[in-house]
């Protein structure tokens, strides 16, 4: 099944912006998304089936999302698959931060 992330050679897709000395991580928030799904990939899921999850993602979110973004998705995704946390916990937690703001 083809999608969003079988584009890999189609023409026609501008050029690829390139950063001169990009930073790994452009927000905080990237480096944390690294940090646990590293940690999630060691002990709940591994990397492929992390892959697999952000390849779900609806196409037009896929192709308007930012690298980190899909791993987010992914990340949140196989956390309430694998039933470590609800849809409602990820939520509140979304609520506490923004109130924090």
């Amino acid at each position: 099944m083809n999608g969003p992330h079988d584009m890999g050679g189609m023409h026609g897709m501008g050029p690829i912006p390139i950063e001169p000395d990009e930073p790994v991580f452009h927000s905080e928030w990237e480096a944390k998304v690294f940090a646990m799904s590293f940690a999630t990939f060691c002990n709940f899921f591994p990397v492929d089936e992390t892959r697999h999850a952000s390849e779900r993602m609806p196409p037009g979110d896929y192709l308007s999302s930012a690298y980190y973004e899909r791993w987010l998705y992914a990340l949140e995704l196989l956390l309430t698959e694998h039933n470590l946390v609800t849809l409602a916990e990820i939520e509140q937690r979304i609520a506490e931060l923004v109130q924090g703001e």
